[in-house]
């Protein structure tokens, strides 16, 4: 033993070991790139470089500036930012608020406004408010992005043909005219060249195209009109890069507080909103890269305004351009296969490289050129794509007034219209919106009540971020509009938990909420209207006897093969361990098969399941019913085949119809010895009390009763059902006489032929049952008043289709009801 056992020196000394079976401790560790970052580092490096200095001509600061701005967000931004894969840098978002700025306040102040920014976003960051930015709805931002693309693009075609840019859209417009009429051909046809080169570049055909194509045709552009400028000689204004010991550093700001206090706002505001909606776009651009190497972390938002915040400082207070996420280097960096933070930090070390010893190849660049490429840049952000969502979702007004209050009146000004006009509508929409996440039995689930709009957008990704990773979910959505903010929303993290090995059911409960397919969990899809044995999840008994079919014993239909199940679920997912359960829902008793349980368990747990999953979300309307009485609008009468469930196909609720069902949907003349009083009775009640609107017949495909008739022997026994059939004998002579005999059309449905003998038989008698309607007195009285209307309905059971008898072709034919949208 004592062998064994280390003394207490020795126990000192050997503590630092490496524990058995592991490596020993390798050297310290050495920084490294991968290879895809280097690659995605060079390709986002070409694009940025001639952007930058394009912006910095658009916003008329010094064109070191850009450069500065560009290498300050790859460096500070990209090693602190919560997004690795997004690019900082100067953005087109940000020309106008920055050309203001300099126009009103000049450079050395802008810079101080930037720090300003900065500062905010750091707060903004240690107060974790974030997420609070995805509430403004896509509508603003994409009205914004627009109304400053606009305002971009006029103003640098002033540069393009040869002229100065004014100071605002209105005055660019107005002076147009006059610099159309005054052209320099030279900065034309360089802008001319740049802009074809932008178009064709990336559509060059064949395998040269797709090796060249892996260059930025911002780079091509400019290099190429670059080139044809210097070797033909043009003169033209060109990039003026002055001595870095002259650039101008930030100052203490000058001029009035508030109006100070309004452009570091806005600043922040732009800044933010743009980098971190972009960060969100990054991680799905993430999602969808196929073959992956490496993991890259989902954006962490506040810690991405913390980045942003710092990068501002240093720009501002080393004479840059303010910063925000940049979606083309973004989108670039993903697309190269950037797997960490490293290609962004490298890209703007690069940048650095290039501001140190490439100025003299620099200052050959034309600045119509430069000017062509932002203009392009500006025409894109007003995306056609943005114009046809915010369409598709109803903010179309929103977006309008955004970018006519951007163009016309400033950032600022035309951001705070479309809050304003965004939040009207939203009041027209919204009544309360209500978030609920309980976890039942395991099953994690988010219960929206009221609209969702981009106002909840917050509430709603904080509560889904509540479901772990993993786990299954499901979130119903009891209400009638969502926006674009909460659809997206919803959709990202559907296909970020479903990604994470986790399964989402998304439902609700009007038509065309549903925005997603159920998820199916080991074959399961159950529904809250199919708690029974055709769609239950049922659990396998652990050991079942053997040579026995448990299905069978259960009472499944005869002729089943063994092994098989009679409903779409054939493997249980939830319930307790062992225990058949309908969505979770605990049996009589335990650990026993079908067979063994007692009677009435598949009714018991039925309602078990209805108090628990229905009876909440309905006892406030049974409640109005109950104090309020029946007031259904239509009588629906049909046959009693389990598989015709009424409420289903016809989207209808409690109180809505007024159901009468027998055996075959008959509706026996009055005052005859075949007269039924129960039918007569409920039409009775339904027309004369009840006061229904409409009545609707409606047979369905696979009638045991029609079939019933075609094959009765007249001699035969008299049962009930053979007395009951016998109120179709009108409908099956309405069938066998060929149309020729007596010139007649049969009821027929619309595009094809009846499928067989049944099926015909049973359209002939949703007619012949409509005029034994009418022969029924309180039917007749509310006909001729004009109180009441017939239908004929048919329902096949096999395609899920219904279609309605229309009357006014001869012999009736039954047209297929269309889908329509119901949400629009």
């Amino acid at each position: 033993m004592s062998a064994c056992v280390p003394a207490r020196a020795d126990s000192a000394r050997t503590k630092h070991v490496h524990p058995p079976h592991s490596p020993p401790p390798g050297g310290p560790r050495r920084f490294r790139v991968a290879g895809a970052d280097v690659s995605a580092a060079i390709a986002v490096f070409l694009i940025a470089l001639p952007l930058s200095l394009g912006i910095a001509l658009a916003t008329g600061a010094p064109l070191q500036a850009g450069l500065v701005a560009a290498a300050v967000g790859g460096i500070v931004a990209g090693r602190i930012g919560g997004c690795p894969l997004q690019v900082s840098g100067p953005a087109a978002g940000l020309t106008v608020v920055t050309a203001d700025l300099i126009q009103q306040y000049g450079w050395r102040t802008t810079c101080a406004i930037t720090v300003f920014a900065g500062i905010a976003q750091l707060g903004l960051g240690c107060l974790r408010v974030a997420r609070t930015a995805l509430a403004v709805s896509p509508a603003i931002v994409h009205g914004m992005l627009a109304g400053i693309g606009v305002t971009i693009a006029v103003a640098q075609l002033h540069i393009v043909l040869g002229g100065t840019p004014q100071s605002s859209v209105p005055d660019n417009l107005i002076a147009l005219p006059a610099q159309l009429a005054n052209l320099h051909p030279a900065d034309v046809a360089v802008s001319v060249l740049t802009l074809t080169l932008l178009l064709l570049w990336p559509r060059l055909p064949g395998r040269a195209g797709d090796l060249l194509g892996k260059l930025p045709a911002a780079l091509i552009a400019v290099g190429g009109a670059t080139a044809v400028a210097a070797l033909t000689g043009l003169r033209l204004p060109k990039v003026d890069l002055p001595s870095w010991s002259s650039h101008a550093l930030a100052s203490l700001p000058e001029g009035p507080v508030l109006g100070l206090v309004a452009a570091v706002l806005t600043t922040t505001l732009v800044c933010s909103v743009q980098s971190l909606l972009g960060a969100v776009a990054v991680d799905k651009l993430v999602a969808a890269r196929p073959a992956l190497t490496g993991r890259v972390k989902r954006s962490d938002l506040d810690r991405e305004l913390l980045g942003q915040g710092a990068a501002n400082i240093v720009s501002g207070s080393l004479g840059g351009l303010p910063i925000a996420g940049v979606a083309v280097r973004s989108s670039a960096n993903v697309a190269a296969g950037a797997v960490s933070r490293n290609s962004t930090m490298l890209h703007g070390v690069l940048v650095v490289i290039a501001a140190l010893l490439l100025v003299p190849a620099l200052e050959l660049i034309p600045l119509a050129s430069l000017a062509a490429l932002v203009m392009s840049v500006g025409l894109k952000m007003v995306s056609l794509n943005h114009i046809r969502t915010v369409t598709r979702h109803r903010e179309v007004l929103v977006y309008a007034v955004t970018t006519c209050g951007v163009v016309f009146l400033g950032v600022l000004e035309g951001v705070v219209l479309g809050i304003a006009v965004a939040v009207g509508v939203a009041l027209h929409r919204l009544t309360r919106t209500r978030i609920t996440h309980d976890d039942v039995e395991g099953v994690h689930h988010v219960h929206v009540r009221g609209q969702l709009t981009f106002l909840a957008v917050p509430r709603l990704s904080r509560v889904l971020h509540q479901v772990p990773h993993g786990a299954d979910a499901v979130v119903e959505l009891d209400g009638s509009f969502m926006d674009h903010a909460a659809y997206e929303t919803l959709q990202d993290w559907q296909k970020t938990h479903t990604a994470q090995g986790g399964a989402v059911d998304i439902t609700g409960r009007r038509p065309g909420t549903r925005i997603s397919e159920p998820a199916e969990v080991d074959g399961c899809r159950c529904r809250p209207w199919t708690p029974w044995r055709n769609h239950q999840c049922d659990r396998p008994s652990k050991a079942p006897a053997p040579g026995t079919d448990r299905l069978a014993a259960a009472g499944a239909p005869t002729g089943e093969p063994p092994g098989t199940t009679t409903g779409p679920n054939a493997s249980g997912t939830s319930g307790e361990s062992g225990v058949p359960g309908a969505h979770g829902a605990p049996a009589a008793t335990g650990g026993t098969g079908a067979a063994d349980q007692p009677r009435g368990h598949e009714l018991a747990r039925g309602i078990s399941a209805f108090h628990r999953n229905t009876a909440p979300l309905m006892r406030r309307e049974l409640a109005r019913l109950a104090r309020e009485g029946q007031q259904p609008s239509q009588l629906f009468l049909t046959c009693a085949d389990s598989r015709v469930v009424t409420s289903m196909i016809t989207s209808s609720g409690p109180g809505d119809l007024f159901v009468v069902r027998n055996v075959g949907n008959f509706v026996p003349l009055p005052g005859e010895e075949s007269g039924d009083d129960s039918v007569a009775a409920a039409i009775e009640y339904a027309v004369d009390v009840l006061k229904v609107r409409s009545i609707t017949v409606c047979g369905h495909s696979g009638c045991g009763a029609m079939q019933a008739l075609l094959g009765a022997d007249p001699a035969g026994t008299r049962t009930p059902l053979q007395r009951w059939l016998r109120h179709g004998l009108p409908s099956l002579d309405r069938v066998p006489a060929d149309a020729a005999e007596d010139g007649r059309e049969r009821p027929r449905l619309a595009g094809r032929a009846p499928a067989d003998a049944a099926e015909r038989l049973c359209l002939a008698n949703v007619v012949q049952q409509l005029e034994h309607l009418r022969a029924h007195e309180s039917v007749a009285r509310a006909l001729g008043a004009g109180d009441l209307e017939l239908q004929g309905m048919y329902f096949h059971v096999g395609e899920a289709q219904s279609y309605l008898l229309s009357e006014d072709t001869e012999g009736g034919v039954f047209e297929l009801v269309r889908e329509t949208n119901l949400t629009a």
